[in-house]
């Protein structure tokens, strides 16, 4: 049995709650009986050198892989998996670059198989791949409980790997705008319209730039790996999409006579969200 996720309320008052206890409720989940046999199966099976035939056709081995770069969803592409890891054998592929995807290209840059076609890896490494496989599975745990708490949870770890020193701001906001989940903490934060993902690319990183100056002072696109930044994007995400929410449940007619009762129909986490937002 998996352990779940402990979250006792939505928006930034679970939010909070998740924060608190993030690494012991991690350390709980990841001692669970399903997730430490998963660990154990993926650590024997990679102690030693293994064909890539091997474990592209070992559907659980595949999937702890995938799962560990969060690509679990993906694990039932063998043939596609098998093409990613021959592909980077390849200094003259262009396939990865063309294929676009941070997740395949970290995936297959970790399972490089040598030049006599085998994945050969050191414990450490295995190690490595086994924590993120843990940090994965709970974060798709927290997410089928609350996926705005998921989304905050991949916000804050791959703003840093999408905003990188020596990148311009223009291509970090292109970075920034191609991760689904990050746009969607983005844009959900920042108030962006519906309309906005059908502008022209080009507008729609003018457009983001000028957002996250206006509404977070940033000077450069760079400044958004600044803990108290991010953690003030989450927040205001999580206060945002509470409401968003709240709204949906009502509908229109009564939304709009909830607004005109001062908002006291959202219930009392949407008010608490409010309270605790500093707005």
């Amino acid at each position: 049995m998996v352990f779940q996720p402990v979250i006792p309320l939505s928006g930034l008052g679970g939010w909070s709650f998740l924060q608190s206890t993030y690494d012991q409720q991690l350390e709980t989940y990841s001692n669970s009986a399903q997730i430490k046999n998963d660990i154990d199966y993926f650590t024997e099976k990679l102690s030693a050198p293994i064909a890539v035939e091997d474990f592209v056709t070992d559907g659980r081995l595949r999937r702890i892989g995938l799962t560990a770069f969060g690509l679990g969803e993906e694990a039932w592409k063998t043939g596609y998996i098998r093409t990613v890891l021959e592909e980077v054998q390849d200094p003259e592929s262009t396939f990865l670059a063309r294929l676009n995807n941070a997740a395949y290209s970290d995936f297959a840059d970790a399972f490089r198989p040598n030049s006599n076609g085998t994945i050969s890896l050191t414990s450490a490494q295995v190690q490595t791949l086994a924590s993120q496989f843990a940090s994965e599975s709970f974060e798709q745990a927290v997410g089928e409980q609350d996926n705005a708490m998921r989304l905050s949870l991949n916000f804050q770890a791959e703003v840093p790997k999408l905003v990188t020193e020596g990148s311009t701001d223009q291509t970090v906001l292109y970075r920034l705008l191609g991760s689904v989940p990050v746009r969607t903490v983005l844009e959900t934060a920042l108030g962006l319209p519906t309309e906005f993902s059908a502008l022209d690319l080009d507008k729609q990183a003018e457009i983001l730039d000028e957002e996250l100056q206006k509404k977070f002072g940033l000077s450069s696109i760079q400044d958004l790996t600044e803990p108290e930044t991010m953690e003030r994007m989450v927040q205001r995400f999580q206060v945002l999409e509470s409401l968003n929410q709240g709204v949906t449940a009502t509908g229109s007619a009564a939304t709009a006579l909830t607004l005109l009762r001062n908002a006291s129909g959202f219930g009392a986490i949407a008010s608490q969200n409010l309270f605790l937002s500093n707005f």
